[in-house]
């Protein structure tokens, strides 16, 4: 079952899924075709995280949040295909088709 959540960074509303399990965050959003507006994956702490855009079938924005849930990074328009070795250290990161007008050091509503 899908663990659906609509989440709030300032102003902006998202459609979720949320991310906990090491499974449903390395499939994370490869062949999805965007019923939600993305995902959340959450991390039991700060951590520097490798990511990739393998099977993503479209472009994504990537924000990441640290443990005090602020917008640390922030990627937009990341092709499909790509390896991000590079990581930020996060404790959330939200991938999302659009991610409106987010901007560095906006506050991140959600609970664990």
């Amino acid at each position: 079952m899908k663990s659906l959540k609509i989440l709030k960074v300032e102003k902006n509303n998202f459609n979720v899924k949320i991310c906990k399990s090491l499974i449903t965050k390395g499939i994370g959003l490869m062949f999805n075709f965007f019923k939600e507006e993305g995902i959340l994956m959450v991390f039991r702490n700060e951590t520097k995280t490798a990511l990739h855009t393998f099977f993503v079938l479209r472009k994504i924005d990537i924000v990441y949040f640290n443990s005090e849930k602020i917008a640390v990074k922030l990627l937009k328009n990341v092709k499909p295909f790509r390896f991000y070795i590079k990581g930020i250290k996060s404790k959330y990161i939200l991938e999302v088709k659009d991610c409106k007008n987010i901007k560095i050091g906006d506050k991140l509503n959600y609970s664990d």
